[in-house]
């Protein structure tokens, strides 16, 4: 087996940036014989149909001629431009020139020459600064400030630990990894998708610990993604995993930079998006899944129960509703005489097979999850007590359900959201669903080959060239001290072996004090 699969598909680097530039049609655009008017008018040609490009000239007071300022309003801040540019022309004195401009330390401009990249460079919500002479611009970052404030997610809330998450603004999210990782290794590259919508997004590794052919093979995953727009972080994972068909997750979402930063220290890379408070992991495992940040910050004995308590919650929400319906259908021997009868005085009146009755109450759950998330939050609630209270009661009063189903499906449901992630809490809910045929049809047997078709998939799944279900398949039994318990920190010595890294060490000797 090969360590990495071969995308379909490569492009280079360079054929993205010409691709990107499509609107001037040659690479080196001809500019020595025009003047300040001219080159205006050609670099304006691709945004000819849009009114929110500024076009601004403007005298400088020494030795009249003329500058021009080019910009897009509506993602640029027009007080940044005023202080930065403006105000500077006409506050310094009369004796300026475009050379003492540049020198002033208020202002940050960097000049440019490739004509081509005017395009990019304004879509990037710079100002573009235009003189006399047309071999050159020269560019001042002058992005409108509309991030949110820095708060903690509302899907990875933890009980003790940093209570902060990312944003919508990729520059302030690297300086939250940049907060939480000091280190010099910290490696960041920067990567355009999309021919027209040019998102932007940030590749993180750590030098000296991530495995180069790991970071060559997300790289290349990465600029292998041909489209005219990417919009989302979603986008870019459904192009980029191994198996897009299987229902298990194959890499870590979340919003958290304590997160992203332990697991860039364990050998992994990251991907951190533009736009977006989303941040990619990879490669990951199975277990990473059911890992809390909240794991980290409690003593490992109470950390180790709760671990194992998801873990648990894996078997009930999958296999409950398919033991149920096992039970009731062929198998009522296993259940006490007593309970046998209680049983079937709850069953007596339901008019059709079990199997019915569980899927109508587990899709009704799905129902009100679905209703809650997308009312407003003031309207949830209420639907939670209505599908709670209301519709549980009623159906079981009507005959339409049995009491047991109730508690069966109630528990279900707490056992699938117990679950970190939500991409793993959602594979769960659906594969249940199979799991509830196949014991309708063959009883114990079908829960029975379910497992093991899931076993068998689990095993054979690879992410990134790591096995997904390491490390139990393959055994690694100096791994399982971050599986189903957590081990305590000074335990945890070394870096996950499936990862490959180059530093297997990651010394964490705590406890050199201690001689007993």
């Amino acid at each position: 087996m090969t360590f990495f699969k071969k995308p379909k598909k490569l492009i280079t680097e360079a054929k993205v940036e010409h691709d990107i530039q499509k609107g001037l049609n040659n690479k080196s655009t001809v500019v020595q014989n025009l003047n300040l008017d001219e080159l205006l008018t050609k670099v304006k040609e691709p945004f000819s149909a849009t009114e929110d490009l500024v076009t601004q000239e403007v005298e400088l007071p020494s030795d009249t001629s003329r500058i021009a300022l080019l910009y897009i309003e509506s993602i640029v801040d027009k007080q940044l431009v005023q202080s930065m540019i403006l105000d500077p022309l006409f506050t310094t004195g009369k004796e300026i020139t475009f050379e003492s401009f540049k020198k002033m330390a208020s202002i940050d401009l960097k000049q440019e020459t490739d004509f081509n990249q005017v395009p990019k460079f304004l879509l990037q919500s710079n100002t573009l600064v235009f003189t006399e002479d047309t071999t050159c611009f020269y560019t001042v970052s002058t992005p409108v400030k509309t991030q949110r404030d820095i708060t903690e997610p509302d899907n990875e809330s933890i009980v003790r630990g940093a209570h902060d998450g990312f944003v919508e603004n990729l520059s302030t999210n690297l300086a939250l990894v940049r907060k939480k990782l000091r280190s010099s290794k910290l490696t960041i590259k920067y990567l355009l998708l999309g021919q027209e919508s040019h998102m932007k997004l940030a590749l993180l590794y750590v030098d000296q610990i991530a495995n180069p052919e790991l970071v060559k093979e997300v790289e290349k995953r990465v600029k292998s993604i041909e489209a005219d727009a990417v919009y989302a972080p979603g986008n870019v994972e459904e192009s980029i995993e191994d198996k897009p068909f299987s229902f298990f997750p194959q890499i870590l979402n979340t919003e958290r930079p304590d997160r992203v930063a332990a697991n860039l220290m364990e050998g992994r890379v990251a991907l951190l998006y533009d736009t977006s408070p989303t941040a990619h992991i990879m490669p990951v495992n199975f277990f990473t899944f059911y890992q809390s940040v909240d794991d980290y910050n409690k003593r490992w004995h109470i950390s180790s129960f709760f671990r194992f308590i998801r873990i648990m919650g894996f078997f009930i929400a999958l296999g409950l509703p398919a033991i149920y319906i096992s039970i009731v259908s062929f198998h009522y021997e296993v259940i006490p005489f007593d309970l046998i009868l209680l049983i079937k005085s709850s069953l007596e009146d339901i008019p059709y097979p079990p199997l019915v009755e569980a899927l109508l109450m587990e899709l009704t759950i799905e129902f009100i999850r679905e209703a809650s998330i997308r009312l407003p939050a003031r309207i949830g609630s209420t639907i939670a007590i209505v599908g709670g209270l209301v519709i549980g009661d009623a159906v079981v009063k009507a005959g339409l359900v049995s009491n047991l189903m109730i508690i069966v499906v109630a528990v279900t449901a707490i056992a699938a959201y117990i679950v970190p992630s939500n991409e793993m809490s959602a594979a769960v809910r659906i594969l249940r669903f199979p799991f509830m045929v196949a014991a309708a049809t063959l009883g114990f047997l079908g829960i029975v080959f379910g497992f093991l078709l899931l076993l068998f998939h689990l095993c054979r799944l690879y992410t990134f060239g790591s096995p997904y279900f390491a490390p139990i398949a393959p055994l690694n039994v100096k791994d399982l001290k971050d599986t189903f318990l957590r081990a305590p920190f000074w335990k945890q010595d070394t870096r996950p072996q499936d990862l490959n890294t180059q530093k297997p060490d990651n010394r964490n000797h705590t406890r050199k004090w201690d001689k007993s």
